[in-house]
């Protein structure tokens, strides 16, 4: 998975702290200094708020935070 971050963003830090917390492995990029990375999560969600979430079978979870977090990895089935 590939967790689109802006450093300093509160949700980004909790979102990224859950998953390093629960053993999820994830490709961290930062789209306040990687062009590429903001237009591809723009490209990819539609939208530009952070983080946002990408997986490799196209699931999107975007602008979120633990509590949508926790219940999206749930009902997708999507484990460490």
């Amino acid at each position: 998975m590939k967790v689109f971050i802006k450093p300093g963003c509160p949700w980004c830090v909790e979102a990224t702290r859950w998953l390093e917390g629960n053993d999820y492995s994830f490709e961290e990029a930062n789209v306040l200094t990687d062009v590429a990375a903001f237009a591809e999560m723009k490209e990819l969600s539609g939208q530009t708020k952070a983080p946002t979430m990408v997986m490799p079978n196209g699931l999107i979870l975007a602008d979120f935070g633990v509590e949508e977090l926790v219940p999206f990895l749930k009902e997708n089935d999507i484990r460490p």
